[in-house]
């Protein structure tokens, strides 16, 4: 197989020089991958446990601290800024941090392209924990691949998963001669001798216990037999009692008298030498005690280089010492084992004819076609992945307004914060941003009956007005269920916005005295604006200040706002701009739009052409940054904010970018008169209805409510305040500029 298709792709495990099973692995696949296809790119990233201790090769392009989990996501940012066409995870419970290794769902979650994972641990018995983190990692991976049927049996019975995206490769091998061990003992100074091999990071599940109280009876059919112990005391182990069990098992052995018959060499052993021992060896042993070990590396090893293997019958070592191609004997079986191994080490026939069929075993396991088979897997997972088709939307027709939604969420102290699905979910209680949108909304929404709207001004404007502390200057945001406040002065944004939907209040409320009571206590309170620092608390506060200009045009202090606020708008702009970078600040965050939003509304406000051509710059840049390749809006996504000078991610997309878009493209229409921009606006709020990265509509059109956000595999399904809100507020700004011009849906908006 070529890849003339796949170019590119991601590679996720411990790696060498880090000393285990998994980082060996790793480090055999991407040598694997690289030598059979060189045209291929492959980036490895690296977990690692001790951050500083491993000096990488320049293949790791990566190291990720095990614990840490902003490393995990800062991990998923780098390879979709790689341009990777697909990920390959090397699965391990203990190797990524968090509960059961949850970390790694994290990072899985911020990715879009294809996951295929190789899952090295399948249990029969998951804890609540390694079962969650599993089956999560089921549900985003395109494929998994298990090394023995048994894992895909294991996999379909415990966890429900679905046969179709399990794949059967077995561990690859190297490719070595078949040589007779008597040409490779001088080496290792075995000359004479009949070698019995274990090879592995010690630690007491591997059984060596088992094989040294079997040697007394091998030596006595076969006294030129040697144990040999060949490798490290696994770290974790080290770190934990140092080389107390290494030493028991050589006391175990003195025990037995059998000392002169069992060798310990303490290494971790790079692959060629190890191949050199296990080429050296007449038996390789497996006897380990864990019966539900899916994958052996070493055994696959030992069988590729033609060994006669003796082992316990663990899932791995089933099925690739089948149908006579090794012995197994019981776990915990001294006797058996004694038994085999010195029938073996005295029929030289027997022991050849079942070194040559492990051998003829090996030759379809080579690390070759290990890489064929999983490339074939990641460009299948590839190509699978559902295609947009590259179509004009010139037929959608906006969402009327509906509050169906927002009464569901509000009670009569005021609009809650969160739900679960569509239920709401008190545990969050309520906040001053939401009700102060709920309030903006009521003012805004043309056609609603009188006596509703009159009902939910009075209890969203009733909670802002509780909600000012006049001890601090400031008003409160956050509200327990019981009503009892969190603070005592909430933030400078949720403060602008509270301005913001006063203005909205006085201008726009239908009944007098719903205007009159937001300009008392917009006059009461509005001077908090003059102390905010935030760009978009003062982008807040300044689209209150244009509201209540446009009710009462001598307003002095918005009019002070909008002309101070509209200036260090400019200022933080010619401070941060550079050639690339036309924006207020060196990073992205959320509610974007309304930085330019606020200039053309002050702007248009205060006849200031200045304002107006900076509004229209920035909301010109921050729009071409909220484009996907086909065309469609967008939304600066949440990993994205706090990244210096950097392009956006796409991912998590909120609803609140888009309302802001559609207001920013409605205030440039405004200003201006230049119709383009209401395409642009009908752009952003298609991304509700289904025009966005996943195809997957946001609006609940039966009943006005909207999910929280478009996530890398999905909907965020929960409908809480923020984005039901975003959706009535772009609905009713929409259906204003529907009725501005005839031709919404005509070859303008239709080419957005």
């Amino acid at each position: 197989m070529e890849t003339s298709r796949l170019r590119h792709v991601a590679l996720l495990g411990n790696f060498l020089p880090r000393k285990c099973g998994i980082a060996t692995f790793t480090s055999d696949t991407h040598a694997a991958l690289t030598e059979r296809f060189p045209d291929l790119r492959v980036d490895v990233y690296a977990m690692d446990d001790h951050p500083g201790r491993y000096e990488y090769p320049p293949e790791v392009v990566a190291a990720i601290p095990q614990h840490d989990p902003a490393a995990h996501v800062e991990a998923a940012r780098a390879i979709s800024e790689s341009g990777a066409q697909a990920l390959w995870v090397q699965h391990e419970y203990g190797i990524y941090g968090g509960p059961a290794g949850e970390n790694l769902i994290a990072l899985l979650d911020r990715l879009t392209i294809p996951v295929v994972a190789t899952l090295h641990t399948i249990l029969e018995h998951p804890s609540e924990d390694e079962r969650r983190v599993l089956e999560a990692l089921l549900r985003r991976c395109s494929k998994v691949i298990v090394m023995a049927e048994k894992g895909r049996e294991i996999l379909k019975r415990v966890h429900g998963a679905d046969d179709r995206a399990i794949v059967t490769i077995p561990h690859g091998v190297p490719d070595r001669p078949f040589v007779a061990p008597e040409t490779m003992k001088g080496r290792f100074g075995w000359e004479g001798r009949k070698v019995i091999l274990t090879f592995g990071l010690l630690a007491p599940n591997k059984g060596i216990e088992t094989m040294i109280a079997a040697m007394p009876d091998i030596v006595a059919v076969e006294p030129r037999a040697l144990y040999v112990v060949l490798g490290a005391t696994h770290p974790n182990l080290v770190a934990h009692e140092g080389e107390i069990y290494r030493d028991q098992l050589k006391t175990l052995a003195q025990e037995k008298g059998v000392a002169d018959h069992v060798r310990f060499v303490d290494a971790f052993v790079e692959q060629e030498p190890l191949l050199d021992y296990l080429q050296a060896a007449d038996i390789y042993v497996t006897p380990y005690s864990n019966p539900a070990q899916i994958t052996s590396g070493t055994l696959s090893y030992a069988v590729g280089v033609g060994k006669a293997v003796v082992s316990t019958p663990y899932v791995h070592a089933t099925e690739i010492l089948a149908d006579r191609h090794g012995v197994l004997v019981g776990f915990g079986d001294s006797g058996g084992f004694a038994h085999e191994i010195a029938r073996l080490l005295t029929d030289d026939n027997e022991r050849q004819a079942l070194s040559h069929r492990a051998y003829a075993r090996g030759r379809t396991m080579l690390w070759p076609r290990l890489a064929e088979r999983a490339i074939e897997v990641l460009d299948n997972a590839r190509t699978a992945k559902p295609r947009r088709l590259n179509q004009r939307v010139v037929d959608i027709t906006p969402i009327e307004p509906d509050i169906s939604a927002v009464e569901r969420m509000s009670d009569t102290t005021g609009m809650l914060q969160h739900s679960v699905y569509s239920v709401p979910d008190r545990n969050h209680g309520y906040c001053i941003d939401d009700n102060a949108r709920a309030l903006i909304l009521m003012c805004k929404m043309e056609d609603l009956d009188p006596v509703v709207r009159d009902k939910w001004i009075g209890i969203y404007a009733s909670f802002i007005q509780f909600a000012w502390n006049p001890e601090k200057q400031r008003f409160r945001n956050f509200m327990r269920f019981d009503r009892s406040w969190s603070e005592e002065a909430g933030s400078e944004d949720s403060n602008g916005r509270t301005i913001w939907a006063l203005g909205v209040a006085a201008n726009r409320a239908k009944p007098r005295k719903h205007r009159d009571w937001a300009l008392s206590l917009y006059d009461a309170t509005a001077t908090l604006a003059l102390q905010l620092r935030s760009p978009r608390a003062m982008a807040f506060a300044m689209l209150g200040a244009a509201e209540m200009l446009a009710a009462h045009p001598g307003h002095s202090l918005s009019r002070e706002l909008l002309e101070r606020f509209g200036e260090d708008l400019i200022a933080l702009l010619d401070k941060a701009r550079r050639p690339e970078w036309s924006w207020f600040e060196i990073v992205l965050a959320y509610d974007n739009a309304r930085l330019p939003e606020a200039l053309l509304r002050a702007g248009k406000a205060l006849e200031r052409d200045d304002f107006i051509a900076v509004g229209l710059e920035t909301l010109e840049w921050i729009r071409d940054r909220q484009l996907s390749p086909e065309g469609r809006f967008r939304a600066v996504g949440t990993e994205s904010f706090g990244r210096e000078y950097a392009d956006p991610l796409p991912f998590d997309q909120q609803p609140l970018e888009a309302q802001a878009m559609v207001d920013a493209c409605d205030a440039a229409f405004t200003a201006t008169g230049d119709r383009s921009w209401i395409a642009e606006a009908m752009r952003a709020y298609r991304w509700y209805l289904g025009a966005n990265d996943l195809d997957l509509p946001l609006a609940t059109s039966q009943d006005g409510g909207c999910f929280d956000g478009l996530m890398p595999t999905g909907l965020n399904r929960n409908q809480g305040a923020e984005s039901i809100l975003a959706l009535q507020l772009a609905s009713c700004a929409i259906s204003v500029l529907s009725k501005v011009t005839e031709n919404v849906a005509g070859p303008e908006v239709a080419a957005a």
